[in-house]
């Protein structure tokens, strides 16, 4: 397995990960004590990891 797809799918669990907590804190659930626009934050950046990682893993190319 190479690096880049390695790292890329490492991102994309990363950015489940955040979009989870994000929409986990949005509707308060789960016993994260954020607000509504605190809750904002991770899910953005989960969002960034997310498309990220799946981009990363889309454009690498696997080599024999």
């Amino acid at each position: 397995m190479n690096q880049k797809r390695t790292f890329g799918s490492i991102l994309t669990i990363l950015g489940i990960i955040g979009i989870i907590i994000g929409a986990l804190g949005f509707l308060g659930i789960g016993g994260l004590h954020l607000g509504k626009m605190n809750s904002i934050v991770p899910f953005v950046v989960g969002l960034i990891f997310f498309f990220s990682g799946i981009n990363l893993v889309k454009t690498t190319s696997d080599r024999a």
